[in-house]
């Protein structure tokens, strides 16, 4: 295999669209709850809360709805423009290695990093259990820089990580920290 790319998922995951959903869901609950309460009418079919008064559950109910509206409309942005995603690109026959991410738009929307493989000195893999289980594989430069490779927050199966960096130190062929 001369070409190797690893594809990057961002933030265009299952668990982000069912946050950014239920906070936009909880979130004009709230601010139609705390609106009823102030123009006395009920603004939501299934319950009564233009009975609230106003000050200060109203107010305090129409802080936290545009709190999460503006929450969820970050969310949604954060999706639509798929930040943290990006590729890994191992090139043995152009000795490339080349690591993309996109971010927030703006001028540095795009990373890229792009290494000669005779400046990597190996794949270097933390395993980390507990409760909050840390299983990364890192591309560890000559300079002893260590540029992340896996996505973050899904942590992978451990043999998943073994396999990966067995793997991608073999294509390179640097040694294998870690394991």
């Amino acid at each position: 295999m001369l070409v190797r790319q690893d594809i990057i998922k961002g933030s265009r995951r299952f668990s982000n669209y069912w946050w950014a959903l239920s906070i936009l869901g909880g979130g004009t609950g709230f601010l139609l709850a705390g609106l009823s309460s102030y123009f006395g009418i009920n603004l939501l079919p299934f319950t009564s809360a233009s009975q609230l008064i106003f000050i200060p559950q109203g107010l305090v109910m129409t802080f936290y709805g545009t709190a999460a509206l503006f929450l969820s409309i970050f969310l949604w942005l954060t999706i639509l423009w798929n930040v943290g995603g990006g590729y890994n690109k191992f090139d043995t026959s152009s000795g490339i290695v080349t690591i993309f991410r996109l971010g927030f738009p703006g001028k540095n929307r795009t990373v890229c990093l792009r290494y000669p493989i005779q400046e990597i000195k190996s794949i270097k893999v933390v395993i980390k259990e507990g409760l909050a289980p840390k299983r990364e594989i890192y591309l560890k430069t000559r300079d002893d820089r260590e540029i992340p490779l896996t996505r973050v927050g899904e942590p992978l199966l451990l043999s998943e990580v073994e396999d990966q960096a067995t793997e991608l130190a073999r294509l390179l062929g640097v040694v294998l920290e870690g394991i």
